[in-house]
């Protein structure tokens, strides 16, 4: 009888850890790639909606593995030339940055997916529309976005005699010769951290180069020396430089600018929509006012972040299903702040907007074309070369008509 008793406690040990096992092999496990999140309300949410996603999808487990900038780089790359890697990785939208990955094979087309889960009718337009800059299909789904246009000061505006934002490229430069006449520097700039004065360079080319040209320097697929738009957004940046920038800003940092900005010494400053909640921080947000670059294109400055599916993953539906989950009303709303201050959900509520985050919800909604910030179009060698040329033009140690000639020189010479 013990022995029967015992026999029956092992095959009934053995039937459990067989069902364990069946459970177990039967779940599908997603392996996530993304950065170290500094702001720890995202490593939260991280949390809270793997947990819940999994509570919801039992057959469907998350593997979550963070690193930093540099090796998250690294391990991608090493991924694009192997059979191991994620199912979904994080990186930021762009020819550059994201376009490295697609053109390395690393990711694959979610066009099915894009249609299956009807995402475009839930996604803010100017996000979802870094998908389809690559050839071959639409790549990756936002994560973040952030948009980019020109805040001002409206007090100085009304001492300049502006009554209102302009609307073109050519107004913008007559406010810019308004406020000189006034004594008062058109835009403050800090010169130290290189991207933030390529913000000038990015919308002077696009408003002297159209969209299309704009794109194809961008994408090296014209040549810097000969395009004479180039050569004109060059002669742009060194007139801003010399005429229409509080100086000395070469020697500052952003944030020496933003408070000099706050101090009234500039009238207007080229910042992403995450300046409102500095500017609310500081009570400051009924002194100022923003407008988009009026470049003539009808296309926002900006960038986004994406996650993207990796083409070496045989879990596309499973990677599919995740991102729709993440992508989903009841997510964006539940973690709306977690990953940034707007959402890529249009239809996420925000309660108690100040005029100022409501100025970016109806400009977020008037545009569905974007064109990106230079660091995340160029790759980087090529980024660090504009950033240096930027520099020097505005440092007047190279003439404007030399500079397309040192961009393409460098980008001819790439090994």
């Amino acid at each position: 009888m013990r022995m029967r008793n015992a026999l029956a406690a092992t095959l009934s040990v053995l039937a459990i850890t067989a069902g364990l096992g069946m459970t177990s092999a039967a779940a599908e496990e997603l392996k996530v790639w993304t950065l170290s999140f500094d702001n720890d309300s995202a490593n939260v949410a991280w949390k809270k909606i793997i947990e819940e996603f999994q509570a919801a999808n039992p057959d469907i487990t998350i593997s979550l593995e963070n690193r930093s900038v540099d090796e998250h780089k690294a391990a991608l790359r090493v991924a694009a030339q192997s059979s191991q890697g994620p199912d979904i990785y994080f990186m930021w939208a762009g020819l550059g940055l994201g376009g490295e990955f697609v053109n390395a094979g690393l990711s694959q087309p979610l066009d099915k997916y894009y249609d299956q889960y009807g995402w475009d009718k839930r996604l803010v337009g100017t996000a979802g529309g870094f998908s389809k800059i690559y050839e071959g299909g639409r790549h990756g789904v936002p994560y973040t976005f952030h948009g980019e246009g020109i805040y001002y000061n409206k007090a100085l505006f009304e001492k300049a005699g502006i009554t209102q934002p302009p609307a073109s490229y050519d107004e913008l430069k007559a406010d810019a010769a308004k406020l000189k006449e006034a004594g008062i520097p058109a835009m403050t700039f800090g010169g130290t951290v290189n991207w933030h004065l390529m913000r000038l360079m990015d919308v002077i080319l696009e408003a002297k180069c159209g969209a299309d040209k704009h794109d194809a320097l961008m994408a090296m697929k014209v040549d810097w020396s000969t395009e004479a738009c180039a050569s004109a957004s060059f002669q742009e940046l060194n007139d801003w430089s010399q005429n229409y920038i509080l100086s000395p800003f070469m020697g500052i940092d952003n944030s020496q600018s933003f408070n000099l900005f706050l101090a009234g010494r500039a009238a207007m400053m080229l910042e992403g929509d995450w300046l409102v909640s500095q500017l609310r921080n500081e009570n400051r947000l009924a002194d100022f006012d923003l407008f988009p670059v009026p470049t003539g294109t009808d296309r926002l400055y900006g960038f986004a972040e994406y996650l993207y599916v990796s083409s070496k993953s045989d879990k596309a539906d499973a990677a599919a299903k995740f991102l729709d989950y993440m992508l989903s009303d009841k997510v964006q709303q539940d973690n709306l702040g977690a990953f940034g201050s707007i959402s890529i959900n249009s239809n996420v509520k925000y309660d108690k907007i100040d005029p100022l985050d409501q100025k970016w919800m109806d400009i977020f909604a008037q545009y569905d074309k974007i064109y990106m910030n230079g660091d995340q179009a160029f790759p980087l060698d090529v980024t660090t070369e504009y950033f240096r040329v930027i520099n020097e033009v505005a440092s007047g140690n190279i003439k404007p008509e030399d500079a397309g000639k040192a961009m393409q020189s460098f980008i001819a010479n790439r090994t």
